[in-house]
């Protein structure tokens, strides 16, 4: 055999070699430099359109892809294309959708504490809201709630002050007696309907506006980025800002997802998250004065309670949450902690 042959030979056999020690080690012996530099690309979704959940997830997008050098890559699909809200939850918890962003409302049935923020008669106007979610020890105990059910809470902010968006005018609380009301999935809302005399529905945001379209529903109580955002004064174009609580979206990743990734990806996701929550508030309270505009330019109208109607909705409020959690003890810890930052933040 020649030199030039026998070299040939050598570097086949250590090739084999090598070839064959890769494949017992597996792939991380061999990959993880590959891996470590290699293009996540993640789903993220919402069932809003143009609105501060939309806006969280197309900044996070943008902010996710510089904050790890192009190592996470962020799709975002609002106006529920991967899914009703439920749908949207499970495949968080499933690991399929990598952050879902939403009214924290809709998790009740990961935990039933998710439901206190819809509180009303609680929080007085926007800063003693935005106080709330500001606060850190009450935020950090919200954010956990989803942990032991899939859910890794990343970022709580503000979508707007309640609304009720109707079909006919709603210019005092009598308006309400008798009326069919979409409410969010959560005993506090649907019993707000009970004490002003109409009837709570909880539906998903994709089924209110062709119910309100085919007359099953009278109105919807939300809030007005949400209603403008999605179209809603060619149906209902009745808009009556009552301020007796406040809508709020949290971010929620999949713990399955999160729980995989080194080290410095996770704190990366978390410190983005809440660089986004930071930069989406400012937007929020400018969304809400344009969308007023917006609401009123396209043929809507927007009522205001007198000060008299108001005072009285916030009499028959305030008695709503303790009355709630004296049947749910289990509530009672999360419920002290969110009236104890509701008073710091007065």
């Amino acid at each position: 055999m020649t030199s030039s042959n026998a070299m040939t030979a050598r570097l086949t056999a250590c090739a084999r070699a090598f070839g064959l020690a890769v494949a017992l080690l597996g792939p991380g012996a061999g990959g993880a430099a590959a891996q470590d530099t290699k293009t996540m690309v993640i789903k993220t979704g919402t069932a809003t359109l143009n609105d501060a959940q939309h806006e969280w997830l197309k900044r996070f997008a943008v902010a996710i892809d510089k904050n790890t050098s192009g190592r996470i890559k962020a799709e975002v699909y609002p106006a529920s294309q991967l899914g009703a809200i439920p749908r949207m939850i499970e495949g968080t918890q499933l690991g399929a959708i990598q952050i879902w962003v939403g009214p924290p409302e809709f998790l009740v049935g990961v935990d039933p504490r998710f439901e206190l923020l819809s509180v009303p008669g609680l929080l007085t106007d926007d800063q003693h809201a935005i106080k709330i979610i500001n606060d850190a020890e009450f935020a950090k105990a919200f954010l956990a709630l989803g942990a032991n059910k899939g859910l890794v809470g990343a970022s709580l902010f503000l979508t707007g002050p309640s609304a009720f968006d109707m079909r006919a005018p709603m210019r005092t609380l009598a308006d309400l007696k008798g009326k069919k009301v979409r409410v969010l999935a959560s005993p506090f809302q649907m019993e707000q309907m009970t004490r002003l005399g109409g009837t709570g529905v909880p539906l998903t945001l994709g089924d209110v506006l062709p119910a309100l379209q085919q007359g099953t529903l009278d109105g919807a109580l939300g809030s007005l980025p949400v209603f403008a955002a999605l179209q809603y004064q060619g149906t209902a174009k009745y808009m009556t800002e009552t301020f007796h609580s406040y809508i709020f979206s949290v971010a929620m990743l999949s713990k399955r997802w999160f729980d995989g990734l080194p080290a410095d990806l996770q704190a990366a996701v978390l410190s983005t998250a809440k660089q986004v929550q930071g930069e989406v508030l400012p937007w929020s309270l400018d969304f809400l004065v344009s969308q007023r505009k917006a609401w009123t330019d396209k043929g809507g109208e927007i009522i205001t309670l007198s000060p008299a109607d108001h005072a009285e909705l916030m009499r028959q409020m305030r008695p709503i949450g303790d009355d709630i959690v004296k049947g749910k003890p289990e509530l009672k810890p999360m419920w002290d902690m969110l009236l104890a930052a509701a008073k710091r933040g007065q």
